[in-house]
């Protein structure tokens, strides 16, 4: 049969004429179409019971695999870099503990005031006070606060500042104020706070 027939013989069929039992007789176009339309039906019923769930398990696959990578990469990362951690963790250690020996110890604390006095009485300064605070406790530390009362020229309370900064313990002055004594101007009283510190071991 010809494509003419053929499809000649399409136009004239009635969709009413066919027989589900007698499908072996319908037109051979008819039976393309249906052929084609259930083909069709089988593929999109495929996709969508088969296919797609797998097309999603794909996608948690891919997410999974890009989570992993990260992961990898990053202890990757930490594996290559882990000596240089360690280097900076025992240079952090060594410049800990060098700034722990900078810390008075009580037994210490004597011994500091002696060096303060020193300083000042070597900066040319009349001293008045060199005395000792109550201890004020930090988190891993105590501050040890020495109220310091001197008298001088501005020359030799300068000497004395910058004495007291390069003493091999950890000094820091506070509440510094500075007043002239007598008429000339020359003569300054200067009364100030130094504060060392006291590490506590264990917090």
């Amino acid at each position: 049969m010809s494509l003419a027939d053929s499809l000649k013989s399409l136009n004239e069929f009635d969709v009413n004429d066919l027989d589900v039992n007698n499908a072996g007789i319908w037109p051979a176009p008819i039976k393309g179409i249906v052929v084609l339309l259930v083909f069709g039906l089988i593929l999109g019923g495929g996709y969508w019971f088969f296919v797609k769930d797998q097309y999603s398990r794909l996608d948690q696959v891919v997410a999974k695999e890009a989570e992993l990578k990260q992961q990898y990469e990053s202890k990757a990362y930490k594996v290559a870099n882990l000596q240089i951690f360690k280097n900076q963790m025992e240079e952090m250690e060594e410049t800990f503990s060098a700034l722990i020996q900078q810390l008075p110890s009580d037994t210490e604390v004597p011994g500091l005031l002696e060096d303060i006095t020193n300083t000042a009485l070597g900066s040319g300064l009349s001293l008045q006070e060199v005395k000792l605070q109550p201890e004020q406790q930090r988190d891993f530390y105590a501050e040890l606060p020495i109220s310091i009362r001197v008298s001088g020229t501005y020359h030799e309370l300068a000497t004395f500042v910058s004495s007291v900064a390069a003493l091999p313990r950890i000094v820091t002055l506070h509440d510094l104020t500075i007043q002239p004594v007598g008429g000339d101007g020359e003569e300054l009283a200067m009364q100030v706070t130094a504060r060392t510190y006291r590490y506590r071991a264990g917090g």
